[in-house]
């Protein structure tokens, strides 16, 4: 009896769950794409016809062979053009004409040629223009294990199917994911290729439609479709499903030619660190890392409050594991005095009750000391989540006995449990898969192993916090958009008014433009005062000498101003001179891809120095901010030091708050924007200086 494939009403069923497939440029010859396909589906028992469409053939391996799609009995819902890029535009084309509900594309769609649109671009729009699906091109197919159908360009291996949606952007990652390890459950997995009509968000659309995923996992190299990406990433949130990702291509480019210091420390990498982390994508940076993320997330999607349970044979790696688990930011399970007492009851002499724990001595009851310790770790009201650490040899009783110990432990609780070794060399595959299958993960690696659950604390930490509604217009923002829509730059006056306008402070100044109106303001303002340069176009104005310090008279005043005057001319800028503080930068960034972006990190002279500085997608919740602003490094400082006060982290919080909702509300008309330094003083803290660039000015 034939395989019954489930089958939901999605636009990309036609391409992952088609009824009836036509192999255009089908071969007799062994090894080539199209047999491949065609003996493949049989294999699987495909449910409905496989046409063979080649005018060369009149039958191949059997069936008959049809010279054009347009001959074939029925239209068919796949077209797997396999054919050479020279001939791909014209199949495609008759492919549409045919009235094919999708196509799979192998061709790199490259070919000489010289002008625009190029062959991937001709492509791409007549895709779109005929609303059609297509994998591809430049791919190796895809693999959808739940229902039994495989579209490859070579053969893959059957699998049992499971929870975890896998998506690659790149072939050769696509083929090491599918075909090394079966303990990765895949519901199904794609190689997305050039991705000419359908994007890695519309892959994600329809693994969240599936009752099967529990997790997605990607391997990105970029987004082509920024806004259906982000609406995936909202839906995948909204559904509780975790999506894992590697993110290739940590460049900068973005920053180049940048006018504002938060442009320079904002690239690429920093834009997708700033979006995974609005919406709780768990970011690896290997793909051992991203097997074990997947893994363990597929059973860790939801995990309780407190630590990390480890049970380990030997001191060595268990001290191996501590400083890894330092590392990687994870927290160890604080365990109380019931589950130590428990502990010291079954541990060997010279063995110390306590987390994680080495439970190996004597090697007498081994298997059950480990059982009973592991299981008293677990049911410890501050464990989250538990791993029991062994190079398991699948060859060894010793290993089996272990691995059994881990498993009766698992059977007390209902937290996750995983397994995992520290070397990934060891001789284990059947046994991981098999232990695998019943429930308990098995991870390899003891730094990926600590990514995971690293990702499972960081996805339940995310999504404890509050849902934020996104905020109203500021009542400020129509002046501020017709202003900026002028073009022309703002001076630092209307820029620190604008920062006023959304609750950032600032000193109080006054613009002067003589000698008399510079000693004045500065009797007004109060001594000691700053005095910077006020005058069009100068962007740093450090750089060029033009901010003078620290003036405690009328004489200094005076003279500084004479001295800004003849180097850079009369237009003046004072302020009172600011309390001690730390220096902050906070600026906007407009992505060319996700929009509107907040930079915060290091500021005044240390901006370029130490580059300590993170992004964020604007508007920005408290929450993240406060998250953001605690993992910089310049942030201890706010703390007080050497016997100083503790500065106003809230303020500087409040502050980037404001900076981020400016964004939203005017970042379309803002090409940059600076405020550095932001000093952060015991109480509040203000804006010294800002820089905002127009769009176009």
């Amino acid at each position: 009896m034939a395989f019954q494939r489930t089958r939901i009403n999605h636009r990309l069923s036609p391409l992952l769950t088609p009824r009836s497939v036509a192999v255009v440029g089908a071969s007799p010859r062994e090894g080539s794409t199209g047999l491949t396909i065609m003996q493949t589906l049989a294999g699987l028992d495909f449910d409905g016809p496989v046409f063979a469409v080649n005018p060369r053939y009149e039958e191949i391996d059997g069936q008959t062979c049809y010279p054009s799609l347009a001959e074939l009995p029925q239209k068919v819902d796949l077209a797997v053009l396999a054919v050479s890029d020279e001939r791909i535009e014209e199949a495609l084309r008759l492919a549409i004409e045919a009235g094919a509900g999708a196509a799979s594309i192998f061709a790199s769609c490259v070919v000489e040629e010289s002008g625009s649109p190029r062959l991937a671009d001709r492509l791409s729009a007549m895709a779109q223009e005929a609303r059609l699906p297509i994998n591809g091109g430049n791919c190796m197919g895809f693999c959808n294990y739940e229902a039994r159908i495989r579209i490859n360009s070579y053969p893959f291996a059957d699998r049992d199917p499971g929870g975890i949606t896998f998506l690659a952007q790149s072939g050769s990652v696509f083929g090491a994911i599918t075909g090394s390890s079966a303990r990765l459950g895949l519901n199904f997995a794609v190689s997305c290729g050039r991705e000419l009509s359908t994007s890695v968000a519309d892959y994600m659309d329809y693994a969240l439609e599936l009752e099967s995923t529990r997790v997605i996992g990607m391997f990105l190299e970029t987004v082509r479709d920024p806004e259906g990406f982000v609406a995936a990433l909202e839906k995948a949130d909204a559904r509780g499903v975790p999506v894992v990702a590697v993110k290739a291509g940590r460049t900068e480019t973005a920053a180049r030619m940048a006018v504002s210091h938060s442009g320079a420390l904002a690239g690429d990498d920093a834009a997708y660190d700033a979006l995974f982390r609005r919406y709780g994508v768990l970011r690896t940076d290997s793909l051992d890392e991203l097997a074990a993320s997947m893994l363990l997330m597929e059973r860790a999607g939801d995990v309780g409050p407190g630590g990390l349970a480890t049970i380990h044979d030997s001191g060595g790696e268990r001290e191996l594991v501590v400083d890894a688990a330092e590392a990687a930011g994870v927290p160890f399970a604080h365990i109380g005095p019931a589950t130590r007492a428990r502990l010291e009851e079954r541990l060997d002499f010279g063995l110390e009750p306590e987390n994680p724990c080495d439970a190996f001595g004597t090697g007498r009851d081994h298997d059950g000391i480990m059982r009973d310790c592991f299981a008293a770790l677990m049911a410890d009201d501050d464990t989250a989540l538990g791993v029991f650490f062994l190079d398991v040899n699948q060859h060894n009783s010793y290993s089996i006995a272990c691995v059994e110990a881990c498993v009766a432990a698992a059977a007390t609780t209902t937290k996750p449990v995983a397994l995992a070794t520290n070397y990934c060399g060891v001789d284990h595959r059947e046994l991981a898969i098999e232990l695998t299958r019943k429930g308990i993960p098995v991870l390899d690696g003891t730094e990926p192993t600590l990514k995971a659950v690293a990702n499972a604390f960081a996805r339940r930490d995310q999504r404890s916090y509050p849902r934020e509604a996104a905020p109203a217009p500021n009542a400020a923002a129509p002046r501020w958009r017709k202003r900026l829509a002028e073009g022309a730059p703002l001076d630092e006056a209307e820029a620190l008014t604008l920062l006023a306008d959304y609750g950032i402070g600032a000193m109080a100044h006054r613009v002067v433009t003589s000698e008399a109106q510079a000693v004045a303001a500065a009797t007004e303002l109060g001594l000691p005062v700053v005095m910077k340069t006020a005058m069009p176009g100068i962007a740093h104005k450090t750089d060029v000498g033009g901010v003078k310090l620290n003036l405690k008279s009328g004489e200094e005043v005076a003279a500084a101003w004479q001295a800004l005057n003849a180097s850079l001319g009369a237009r003046a800028i004072i302020a009172p001179m600011a309390g001690e503080g730390v220096e902050l930068v906070a600026g906007i960034v407009i992505d060319q891809q996700f929009g509107p972006m907040v930079v915060l990190g290091a500021g005044g002279i240390l901006v370029e120095v130490l580059r300590d500085s993170a992004t964020l997608v604007a508007p920005a919740p408290r929450h993240e901010v406060e998250q953001v602003l605690g993992g910089l490094r310049i942030s201890r400082l706010l703390d007080g030091v050497r016997g100083g006060p503790p500065l106003d982290r809230a303020a500087a919080v409040d502050a980037v708050v404001g900076l981020s909702r400016l964004a939203a509300d005017l970042g379309d008309l803002i090409a940059e924007m600076d405020v550095n330094p932001l000093r952060v003083l015991p109480q509040g803290a203000v804006a010294l200086d800002a820089l905002v660039v127009p769009r176009g000015g």
